[in-house]
């Protein structure tokens, strides 16, 4: 039957993105996951929260203050969904601690990695760590005492702080009440103690317990009656105002010194602070007891991660994986930078990322840098990490007097600091370097190459879902496309020419482009899909990406599921469809893939009569990427790489029954029992693409 108005069609995004997030979090709960991979799991869902507060929540926050009665797509009021999406919260935060506290650390401790606890030290351990607080810690805290003269200090987004109960009279006849201490950012908060004195080979001390047992010290003469550390969340949101800034970076430059300085959304708090403490730090940032999240653990737990990489236990980790370069790149000659545009310009090569290495693209720019046929490079930049060797063969080609074309994108969230700096260090070697369309990210991932030949131009290039980020591309599932197309090279360089300058939009022969024609195309194939079910012949979607929340499209998916169309799609985090509601979508599954690797890779599939359309996207399907940012989708032609996308993207994701979860018409998952031989799409891929 259809959902009523008070059962609506569309699902929370907020409460979907933390069932994402809860599917996280059974990676660290199973047992089978290596320990470590275990703890860095509980890491990864505390990094996605914290972003998920600084975005998400703030956004409901603003909601509920501008639009408190507006009901939404999802039949919720601001108000309602925040409700709802807090209860939710302060489960999973719940499920989280005492996951880490009860299972993971014990388990790590028999193995000899073990965060030392105060109450467990011995007289050898304290004197190690007083030397320690002394020698590298207190000459760096700065304590406050309130009182009319030291108001309460501004507090960093996401830092350490402490708040210590006093008594007793100071120097100057002050009474002693409150005190703060912040833990400044250059200070590790885990620190490895010398086996010769933890006696175990890893063991590690919080800053948090450093500064919790000798604060005193930076108290003398007053009695400390407790000390408690907590953290608070801020809003994250940057707001740059399109229609009066004259200079996107020194505008956003300004905003980002503010942004660590936002409303506050959540105070995490010890498990043992007292209610008076408690209820004081909420005044103090003008939050409410829904709002504050106490944690048995350390409060800002993804700084536990750094253990994951520094602990030498292979054993304790997933399987070292190389993954091995697919041809031609295996078998160019090293001085001959030209066998590989030769090579391109036979065939096109696909790129599966992490299964297949990311080296090829860096060769594929290595080479452009390198040879002096090659005239012009032309990228867009999204992330790309500060350490990139993406961004420095782009510096030096154009130090080596190639025109390098560089589309920034300043408003990549969170990496806009790197992104500035980047840009700035391309300008300084001559680059040209643009920022795109003020008002739309430039989202879209490709790369292209002028070479002259034979007297003309001729274009290479490479078009992914996924990030110029070698780091990344190690984690996340992407799809890269190397060609010599020329119809989808000159697309390419049309929409380079509407990014850099000015002038009407120019007719794509092959790529769709948001915000122009990517939605409106889907749209189309969605509903020839339908038409063609209705005639009685077989029709077929499927679709793979990280979101899907757009209502136009989701509604276009429901009619071709009534007019009978089998829809498969593979989602990995949020999704607003209601799978499996008969009447309304009962042909169409959903189903999300939570393993080794971040599932990233955009994928759209029609079988449009037996034609099977095939393409490759830099955009979900959410109102973002189809309306207000810069997006591509790229065909696939070749009909070998066409059938190994489909297979590598759809056929195995739907065999698997070892990391698939079933999305249910109310919106939670189940994991998919094993009926059958087992079968994991991670380790398939591995086998079959690796080395």
């Amino acid at each position: 039957m259809l959902p009523s108005s008070s059962n609506p069609t569309l699902l929370n995004r907020e409460l979907s993105l933390l069932k994402f997030n809860e599917r996280v979090l059974a990676m660290a709960e199973n047992r089978n996951t290596p320990l470590l991979e275990r703890l860095r799991y509980l890491c990864i869902v505390s990094s996605n929260l914290d972003e998920f507060f600084e975005i998400r929540i703030s956004s409901l926050k603003e909601q509920q203050r501008q639009t408190p009665t507006l009901v939404g797509v999802d039949g919720y009021t601001p108000g309602e969904a925040f409700e709802r999406v807090q209860i939710a919260a302060h489960e999973l935060v719940d499920r989280q601690n005492n996951l880490l506290m009860n299972q993971v650390l014990p388990k790590l401790k028999a193995e000899g990695i073990a965060l030392l606890e105060p109450a467990r030290w011995d007289e050898g351990m304290r004197e190690w760590a007083h030397d320690s607080f002394e020698r590298d810690v207190m000459p760096m805290l700065t304590p406050i005492g309130l009182d009319p003269a030291h108001p309460f200090p501004r507090v960093y987004n996401k830092s350490l702080n402490f708040i210590v109960a006093l008594s007793g009279q100071d120097a100057f006849g002050r009474s002693a009440s409150i005190a703060i201490v912040q833990a400044p950012r250059a200070l590790p908060r885990v620190m490895h103690m010398p086996s010769e004195i933890s006696g175990i080979p890893n063991g590690y001390i919080l800053l948090s317990a450093l500064i919790s047992v000798f604060v005193g010290e930076l108290f003398p003469g007053l009695d400390v009656k407790g000390v408690y550390q907590w953290r608070v969340t801020r809003n994250s949101d940057l707001f740059v105002d399109e229609e009066e800034i004259t200079n996107l970076r020194q505008a956003l430059q300004g905003e980002l010194s503010q942004r660590n300085f936002g409303a506050a959304v959540r105070l995490e708090i010890d498990q043992s602070m007292p209610p008076d403490l408690e209820a004081f730090l909420q005044q103090e940032f003008l939050l409410q007891p829904q709002d504050t999240y106490r944690v048995s653990g350390p409060v800002n737990l993804s700084r536990l991660m750094q253990l994951c990489n520094a602990i030498d236990r292979p054993d304790l980790l997933f399987p070292d994986y190389r993954p091995k370069l697919p041809a031609p790149f295996d078998h160019l000659p090293d001085d001959d930078p030209s066998a590989l545009f030769s090579a391109i310009a036979e065939r096109d090569c696909l790129l599966h990322h992490p299964y297949q290495s990311f080296q090829p693209v860096l060769t594929f720019l290595t080479a452009a840098a390198m040879d002096p046929s090659v005239v012009a490079i032309k990228q867009t930049i999204y992330r790309t990490g500060e350490d990139s060797e993406l961004m420095r063969l782009l510096l030096a080609a154009a130090r080596a007097g190639k025109e390098v074309t560089v589309i920034v994108e300043l408003m990549a969230r969170f990496d806009e600091q790197t992104n500035i700096n980047w840009a700035a260090r391309l300008e300084e070697v001559g680059a040209h370097v643009s920022y795109g369309v003020v008002g739309h990210k430039t989202h879209a991932k490709m790369a292209l190459i002028l070479r002259r030949e034979n007297g003309r131009i001729r274009r290479y290039g490479h078009l992914g879902t996924g990030n110029y980020h070698p780091r990344t591309a190690k984690l996340y599932t992407d799809f890269g496309l190397i060609t010599a197309d020329q119809k989808v090279c000159e697309d390419m360089d049309k929409v380079f020419s509407l990014l850099t300058g000015l002038g009407a939009r120019r007719p794509l022969k092959c790529l769709l482009q948001s915000p122009f024609t990517l939605h409106e195309t889907m749209l189309a194939l969605i509903r020839n899909e339908a038409s063609i079910a209705k005639s009685g012949k077989k029709a077929r979607i499927m679709a793979k990406m990280n979101s899907l929340l757009e209502p136009i499209v989701i509604d276009a998916l429901y009619k071709a599921s009534q007019a009978g169309v089998k829809v498969d799609l593979v989602i990995r985090g949020a999704c607003a469809l209601r799978a499996g509601v008969p009447g309304l979508s009962e042909n169409i599954r959903v189903r999300s893939i939570v393993g080794r690797f971040l599932e990233h890779s955009r994928v759209f599939y029609f079988y449009n009569e037996g034609a099977e359309n095939v393409y490759l996207s830099s955009a979900d399907w959410m109102d973002r990427n189809f309306f207000r940012r810069v997006e591509l989708g790229f065909p696939v032609f070749d009909k070998a790489l066409k059938k190994r996308v489909i297979n590598e993207a759809f056929t195995y994701a739907l065999r698997d029954n070892q990391l698939a979860w079933r999305a249910l018409p109310n919106g939670t998952y189940v994991k998919i029992k094993p009926s059958g031989k087992p079968f994991n799409l991670h380790q398939h891929l591995m086998q079959q693409l690796g080395s």
